[in-house]
């Protein structure tokens, strides 16, 4: 922009705020602005030149250790790349997509069906989409949403690579709402679908809500926590129409507190990272290739709590 272009702005501003303030004009003030330089192609840039958050990253050390702070891994969104058109996973997707089975069909944006990886090691399953949710068609990408990525980095998770995440719901409840009995039942079919289909290796619940209906139990989520539950292993299977019957290995389940809930009390931080913490040791012991990964993150961790330590030490007998 040039000096000249950058008075007569600044006049109109002044000419505007004497009409909305007293009425009558001030008298003009005396401005000495200068012509912008002429942009420099991002090409061409010196290091020192470019804008904040676009240097290049000095290379890690080899062997550098992850973050030790939980959930204080900055993260930015990266949508998984999706299923083949003609996959199982993305033709149940697309039903979901268009489901009007319940009444919150006719109140959301978008239906939620999942995102991630079409083989999880971690299927993550919330209680229902969000407003932020509702509008993208997309799981936990609100506040929430930021906050449940930075724990699941904290346990080498990520759902562009390795964790799967859905809700019980599909649909936005109005207002935010815990989702109805009825509203629970008419998705059921769906995320049984989505569990036998993906055979993921543990189910992390977020929340009370995903732990009774997983759990099939009436306890709250403060009694939920801290301990392993299981997956039936027997569930029925809705495809194309016919009713049929998949059996499944039992899957092991790990509830904790809903993101959410954390950002609304910090103190319960603490406990949702020791569930996470449970939820690596026991993902080390069925999967070598994700303890081989996070081996790293086991020492950092087991460094600070022995009774963790001790839990990492069993891995290797």
């Amino acid at each position: 922009m040039t000096a000249e272009e950058k008075t007569t702005l600044a006049c109109f501003f002044d000419t505007v705020s004497a009409y909305l303030g007293s009425g009558y004009a001030n008298s003009g003030a005396d401005y000495a602005f200068k012509d912008d330089p002429e942009a420099v192609p991002e090409s061409q840039m010196t290091e020192g030149q470019m804008p904040a958050g676009h240097q290049t990253a000095a290379p890690k050390a080899a062997g550098a250790e992850p973050e030790a702070d939980a959930f204080s891994i900055p993260l930015a969104y990266l949508v998984p790349e999706a299923a083949e058109d003609d996959s199982p996973l993305k033709e149940l997707e697309a039903e979901i997509r268009s489901c009007t089975a319940c009444p919150l069909a006719k109140t959301r944006t978008k239906a939620v069906p999942g995102e991630g990886p079409a083989s999880p090691l971690v299927m993550v399953i919330g209680e229902g989409p969000g407003g932020d949710e509702d509008i993208a068609g997309r799981p936990f990408v609100g506040r929430a949403g930021q906050l449940l990525d930075k724990m699941l980095a904290s346990a080498g998770l990520y759902r562009e690579k390795n964790c799967y995440i859905a809700n019980v719901v599909k649909c936005r409840p109005p207002g935010n709402r815990d989702p109805m009995p009825e509203e629970i039942a008419c998705c059921a079919p769906y995320l049984e679908r989505q569990i036998a289909l993906l055979k993921p290796l543990l189910i992390l619940c977020a929340g009370r809500v995903a732990a009774r209906h997983i759990l099939r139990t009436e306890e709250g989520i403060g009694r939920l926590r801290g301990k392993i539950g299981e997956y039936p292993a027997a569930v029925e299977i809705v495809e194309t129409g016919t009713l049929q019957s998949d059996s499944i290995p039992p899957i092991p389940v790990i509830p904790t507190f809903h993101p959410s809930a954390l950002l609304r009390d910090e103190s319960l931080k603490h406990p949702a990272f020791e569930d996470l913490k449970q939820l690596m040791a026991a993902l080390a012991k069925l999967d070598k290739s994700y303890a081989a990964e996070v081996k790293p993150l086991l020492a950092k961790y087991a460094a600070k709590d022995p009774a963790f330590a001790e839990k990492v030490r069993a891995l290797s007998r």
